[in-house]
């Protein structure tokens, strides 16, 4: 792993850590999903199936989304509209996963 996608892992780590923190506003299934698509990325750079340039431009849109879920969640009340663009950007997030793992480019893996 590049250290490139390493600083964002740490920053995406942070940013679910620190939005958790705020009473009232944890949404388990926002932050379950946060952290299953982080390993469908660990997943496909392991296997190959990523490069590391794809693996990065999918870590700093996880990361996007992990600010963007701190910042709604900072005034202490995440609402029912912000819940649902989380969802919206997660789904977003989660074909373009599918789609940079399934295409014909592949990491040099030896």
């Amino acid at each position: 792993m590049t250290k490139i996608a390493l600083a964002i892992c740490v920053t995406v780590a942070a940013a679910l850590f620190a939005g958790s923190a705020f009473a009232g506003t944890n949404d388990p299934r926002i932050d379950r999903r946060q952290e299953q698509q982080e390993k469908r990325i660990e997943q496909g750079v392991q296997s190959g199936a990523l490069t590391p340039k794809e693996a990065g431009r999918l870590e700093a849109q996880q990361a996007r989304i992990a600010q963007e879920e701190a910042r709604m969640k900072a005034d202490g009340n995440l609402t029912k509209a912000e819940r649902a663009k989380l969802t919206h950007d997660q789904n977003r997030a989660s074909k373009a996963i599918y789609r940079k793992k399934h295409n014909n480019r592949t990491a040099n893996t030896q």
